[in-house]
């Protein structure tokens, strides 16, 4: 699993890296721009993914069919999200139409034609978007329970708010796009088969533009709250939550993902056996570790029906708390097998790993290679877990459901 990584720095503070895999005819390449869902203006919500559609109806000088012509030649994979802290762009193609991919994207970032009326199908779907949650509850859920448990704005919807997106206008929208788009703070990655020091040349041709003053950040608030209920009169009732932990940055954090492996690692894992198997509770179970920069949690989704709700969710907060009781060698050992597992099968996807060394540099200042995290995962012990647990138990819950009626929690 040995790797390197290239790196340099345009004098604008715009980051470049890059990981080769030999192995690979591939590359895959991302760009990580500072205009998420939480540096938005206020009464904005949803503005970041009328901005990842818009962007692409034109650019320098191509129309939008043009634009779409010449990145469907090049046989791009697209790829566009909206996180708390930034939009990401990238796609993956072969390795040898990498130059003129990074063309296209340096005139879409930088150069997108914006125009009026390709401005109101771009926001159509945004609200789309956000309609059709009402048809994925599990989604739905889910984001309502990042809104109440991060503080604001970070918890803020990623996918908008429909009265908020109603009053967003063409203008308003462009400033957003001036102000937010950052090279400053823009982090680009690529991973797979390139010549960096071609790449570097190009790019301070694109983007090494004057520096910029960060953007800065909101304050934080407080939480929402710890229980909110969303009324529906539907066969299913959809229930997350979500615990605090450490985060990325902290010594405990392989300990933490090493406990949620336990937990929900599998179909042997304590959350499937125990909730689904063993009682017949909910047809879905999952948890997982979820970060931001500035917190981290561990959530949990479960999908069950009116009458088995509430005890689906008393005994997987029990699962939860049962865990500091003590740990066995094969769950530990299956824990640590899944982990290593889900590290390798990233490592050879290339989008993966372009996507994992941008988040690590913004996360941590710095690209963790393989081999590193598979040493990590391997130094965790049912003691170094068990004395994690101790000092991180998990004792305060924000829950959010969506179902005929409340649950009692706490």
């Amino acid at each position: 699993m040995s790797e390197s990584t290239d790196k340099y720095i345009f004098d604008n503070g715009m980051v470049l890296l890059g990981e080769p895999m030999e192995a690979v005819e591939s590359v895959a390449f991302g760009f990580m721009l500072p205009a998420g869902a939480a540096r938005l203006p206020q009464g904005c919500c949803g503005a970041a993914n009328v901005t990842t559609d818009w962007i692409f109806r034109g650019a320098g000088a191509n129309t939008s069919r043009q634009l779409s012509d010449a990145l469907d030649g090049l046989g791009l994979h697209r790829s566009s999200s909206v996180g708390s802290n930034h939009i990401r762009l990238g796609a993956a193609l072969e390795a040898g139409n990498l130059a003129e991919a990074l063309s296209l994207y340096g005139d879409i970032i930088l150069a997108a034609r914006l125009q009026d009326q390709e401005f109101e199908p771009a926001r159509q779907l945004a609200m789309d978007e956000v309609l059709a949650l009402d048809d994925d509850p599990h989604q739905k859920v889910m984001l309502k329970l990042r809104e109440q448990f991060y503080p604001s704005p970070i918890g803020r919807s990623t996918v908008g708010d429909i009265d908020e997106l109603k009053a967003l206008t063409a203008e308003s929208t462009r400033k957003i796009i001036r102000d937010s788009f950052n090279l400053s703070e823009t982090i680009f990655a690529v991973a797979g088969k390139y010549d960096f020091d071609a790449i570097v040349s190009q790019m301070q041709t694109l983007f090494d533009q004057d520096p910029r003053e960060p953007v800065k950040s909101a304050d934080l608030k407080d939480t929402a709250g710890t229980y909110t209920h969303i009324n529906n009169d539907g066969a299913q009732v959809h229930i997350g939550l979500m615990t605090e932990t450490v985060k990325p940055t902290d010594k405990d954090y392989y300990n933490a993902q090493t406990a949620v492996s336990v937990l929900s690692g599998g179909m042997s894992a304590r959350l499937f056996t125990e909730v689904r198997e063993k009682r017949g509770l909910c047809y879905a179970v999952a948890a997982r570790y979820h970060s931001l920069k500035e917190a981290a949690g561990i959530t949990c989704y479960a999908g069950t029906t009116p009458d088995k709700a509430q005890e689906t969710l008393d005994v997987i907060v029990g699962e939860f708390n049962r865990l500091g009781d003590g740990i066995s060698d094969e769950e530990i050992a299956r824990a640590k097998v899944g982990l290593k597992s889900s590290l390798i099968l990233h490592s050879e996807s290339s989008s993966s790993r372009a996507a994992a060394i941008a988040g690590d540099y913004y996360i941590l200042g710095r690209v963790r290679s393989l081999d590193e995290i598979k040493n990590k995962i391997e130094q965790t012990s049912i003691n170094s877990v068990m004395r994690f647990l101790e000092n991180h138990k998990f004792e305060d819950f924000t829950v959010v459901t969506i179902g005929p009626k409340k649950l009692t929690t706490g």
